[in-house]
């Protein structure tokens, strides 16, 4: 591994960067207090190409590698998480299961659109009572000649009121369990599909996140997204990919905290100098910048096995579980660093300590992480 950006991966960095400091800053604060969705970034996030970064250009794609998409969510998420969240499910998890998964028509008529930025998606998987158990799955498509109709409830769906385009996993045949899984894609506007009201929520409230609802909703059979009985496997592959982006976005959620936490170290005065002179102080920086480091080169590992087209499900759960622990550590340290200030909003810490949280729940617990790590090792 070749630890140097090239110059085109340099160039989107500093795009990103520039992005989150002039487009994203700016209101920050307000869309999280008012749970706003930030639809006129989104738009210009997709006119910039980052909403289909890793999609062949023939799809209307960037075309760029996973290190480049790790690079952008991490500059996104040092301000704005409920921003990058969107751009990481419309990357991660829907055009990168549509482009690997989907048959050509699916990525001619629904594909293209979401590459370009024109519309945004939503992966539809956890219900209820089967969090991102994928083979637990109530919701039903039961086949009816040349439909499906859908029935279920889906839970904690981001994008779920904004998206045009929803991958829904569902069972078509309880006897076979998770071969008896699919995944297919709905539009928005389908009779009996319904949006919930939307969550009021710790972090990342920006984010349009809602319940689902599937009512005798009919799928034409053109939209199940490959093989009879291949959801459960498309599920699991997808969230693979996933858990790369929300480690990245745990990467940058830690080091816009650190970055900050770093600049008030160096402003406050106590005894007659900066805060930053004093050694307790000093010990916790180092250990914040140390960790977020090997976070980020944890990012950066599973980015590029996936990019060489090589195993990465290890990698991209040891990154996802690092990183979110340390943008839980970090944005806490960053609070207490602040003293006071660090409990109020204008300072932003308290915001990107929330936002934090999430990042140890989404793309599977770090419970289920650890799970996953000691089946790979084991195996």
């Amino acid at each position: 591994m070749i630890f140097e950006l090239t110059e085109e991966q340099q160039l989107i960095r500093d795009v990103a960067r520039d992005f989150a400091q002039h487009e994203l800053k700016p209101g920050v604060i307000e869309r999280d207090e008012q749970q706003r969705f930030p639809a006129e970034q989104i738009k210009k996030l997709g006119e910039l190409g980052f909403l289909g970064m890793m999609v062949d250009p023939k799809y209307n794609g960037a075309g760029l590698d996973a290190v480049s998409y790790v690079l952008v969510m991490e500059e996104l998420s040092k301000v704005d998480a409920s921003t990058s969240v969107v751009v990481s499910v419309n990357n991660s998890l829907v055009c990168y299961g549509l482009e690997k998964y989907g048959s050509e028509g699916q990525k001619e008529k629904y594909l293209k659109p979401l590459a370009a930025g024109e519309c945004i998606g939503a992966f539809c998987l956890s219900e209820p009572e089967a969090g991102s158990d994928a083979a637990s799955q109530r919701t039903t498509a039961v086949d009816k000649g040349n439909y499906y109709l859908l029935n279920g409830t889906k839970n904690w769906i981001t994008n779920g009121s904004t998206a045009a385009t929803y991958i829904v996993v569902a069972q078509t045949d309880p006897g076979k369990g998770h071969r008896g899984i699919n995944a297919f894609i709905v539009e928005k506007g389908s009779e009996g599909f319904t949006v919930g009201p939307k969550e009021n929520k710790l972090g990342i409230r920006g984010s349009d996140t809602h319940s689902l609802h599937f009512n005798d909703v009919r799928v034409p059979k053109e939209n199940r997204i490959g093989e009879e009985g291949s959801g459960f496997k498309f599920a699991m592959k997808v969230l693979e990919g996933g858990r790369i982006g929300i480690a990245a976005q745990a990467l940058g959620i830690a080091s816009g905290a650190f970055d900050l936490a770093l600049g008030y170290a160096k402003e406050r005065q106590t005894f007659g100098k900066p805060i930053a002179e004093h050694q307790a102080i000093q010990f916790k920086l180092a250990d914040m910048a140390t960790q977020i480091e090997a976070a980020r080169l944890l990012c950066f590992k599973a980015a590029w096995l996936k990019d060489k087209g090589l195993p990465y499900t290890q990698a991209a759960s040891m990154a996802k579980l690092y990183a979110s622990e340390v943008a839980m550590k970090t944005t806490v340290e960053a609070v207490q660093l602040h003293g006071g200030y660090g409990y109020v909003k204008e300072y932003h810490v308290e915001r990107l300590m929330r936002d934090a949280k999430i990042t140890q729940i989404y793309e599977g617990t770090s419970e289920m992480q650890r799970m996953i790590i000691a089946r790979e090792i084991l195996r």
